[in-house]
């Protein structure tokens, strides 16, 4: 039970990484409070957690609104006494496999701005609870393109990056009051909602990308939601109380050398 005792908050909790990571904390041992847009489906996770015995509640919090995201942590420090863990894992639309060249400008920006808003505005009120009490640890997610030049991936490579920077210097700032801010950079997860919408509805196609994206791991297989989540056990727990600053890479070894992907016109 490496999160015994621990209160978790989850941001975008309802979809299907979230829901697998919310699961793992409370199997861990934490109270998870998971918040999304949606109610219903953050309200079947949480039942699912309580009928496996965990600790679960949830509420409809919109993750792009100040004021939702300080009264729903407000309620949460009021009912369980602190927040030991803030994850933000809500989604943001963004358009990619196109060249850089021919997106439009909203195309580009707003991945990153809206990414960006919501990471900011989550850790931004987990940070100013957790300097009063001393202690915390505030996570994020990003993907291969924050580490390497990964073609066609368009803003969402640029919000990566930035998510991974920003995670280093809120680091930087709070770890003086004993918080620790650790990013995860994922592989992408085949057995996650996305990929599998997107293999029923274009499986020729997807097959082929799910294949060339093994093949640019060293391990050859992509890591599944389980692994982002144990991961986050783990970084989340006092086992991992000297990692902080850091992006951990859970990308299964993506090589660095992706520029093959490019045809030449």
């Amino acid at each position: 039970m490496m999160l015994q005792n621990k209160n978790a908050v989850i941001y975008g909790a309802g979809g299907s990484l979230g829901g697998a990571v919310a699961k793992a904390f409370a199997a861990a041992g934490a109270r998870v409070f998971l918040t999304g847009r949606n109610l219903a489906s953050v309200q079947k996770i949480a039942d699912e957690i309580i009928a496996l015995g965990g600790l679960a509640e949830a509420a409809q919090v919109d993750a792009f609104d100040e004021s939702a995201i300080n009264s729903h942590l407000d309620a949460v420090i009021q009912k369980a006494g602190t927040v030991n863990i803030s994850f933000n894992l809500a989604g943001v639309d963004v358009k990619q496999g196109v060249p850089l060249v021919s997106l439009s400008t909203d195309e580009f920006v707003l991945p990153v701005t809206q990414t960006l808003q919501t990471r900011f505005l989550t850790a931004k009120a987990a940070g100013n609870a957790m300097m009063k009490q001393g202690s915390g640890v505030i996570l994020s997610l990003t993907a291969t393109p924050g580490g390497i030049g990964y073609p066609f991936t368009a803003g969402f490579a640029v919000a990566c990056t930035a998510v991974e920077c920003f995670s280093a210097n809120l680091a930087a700032e709070l770890g003086v009051y004993g918080v620790r801010v650790v990013n995860i950079r994922s592989g992408g997860s085949p057995d996650s909602k996305v990929f599998k919408d997107a293999l029923e509805s274009i499986p020729d196609e997807m097959g082929g990308v799910l294949s060339q994206m093994e093949n640019d791991t060293m391990l050859k297989a992509m890591p599944l939601m389980a692994d982002i989540a144990n991961t986050a056990v783990f970084l989340a727990s006092d086992m991992a109380g000297k990692i902080t600053g850091v992006t951990i890479d859970v990308t299964s070894g993506t090589t660095a050398g992706l520029n093959y992907r490019v045809p030449r016109l």
